[in-house]
């Protein structure tokens, strides 16, 4: 995995929780944490800092993930503009993952491996995500889309259809835009 991932999920840490709590994660994995952007570092890595903080935060690692993934989202804007500056809509930002983020991210990050997605428009309107990958971060693509959402200002629902965490061969997101009357109905519960 690309040090950028762990960068992201130190700032998102350190900005939440403060500088303790990722010296906490460290000290729990036995990890240094010296991450360096363009570094590639084992997967297995990443997953003793989830599992780490998922026990500090009390959340799945899927939710820790999720978490992780919407708050990162404003970082990378502020990292990428490039990436989010043409589109007007959290649908089209996430249309051209496939065909001009992760391209731009395999430029900048040498050997990043990147999920590919494949789209699908349902007859209900929502949009079709299948993922597929060993790593099986559809959580944090999950969370990405959530925080894509909140950058457009387009609250977005996001239903795991199928996925590879409940046996499924590969994950299926059905993506959409959150009805007013649904925000509504979740600000008053």
């Amino acid at each position: 995995m690309k040090g950028i991932i762990f960068n992201l999920f130190e700032q998102v840490v350190v900005r939440d929780h403060g500088e303790a709590a990722w010296d906490d994660l460290l000290d729990a994995t036995g990890l240094d944490g010296a991450y360096t952007s363009l570094g590639s570092y084992p997967d297995e890595e990443i997953a003793k800092l989830l599992e780490a903080g998922s026990g500090a935060l009390g959340l799945s690692t899927g939710d820790l993930l999720r978490w992780f993934g919407r708050e990162a989202m404003p970082l990378l804007a502020g990292h990428y503009p490039a990436f989010f500056i043409e589109h007007r809509s959290t649908r089209s930002f996430i249309l051209s993952v496939n065909s001009i983020i992760h391209p731009e991210v395999r430029k900048l990050y040498a050997g990043a491996h990147c999920p590919f997605f494949h789209f699908k428009e349902a007859e209900d309107g929502a949009l079709l995500m299948a993922y597929d990958s060993p790593r099986k971060l559809c959580a944090l693509a999950h969370g990405f889309i959530e925080g894509a959402g909140d950058h457009f200002h387009q609250p977005m629902t996001v239903d795991h259809v199928s996925c590879m965490h409940r046996g499924d061969p590969k994950c299926l997101l059905s993506i959409r835009e959150t009805v007013a009357e649904q925000v509504y109905a979740d600000a008053r519960a």
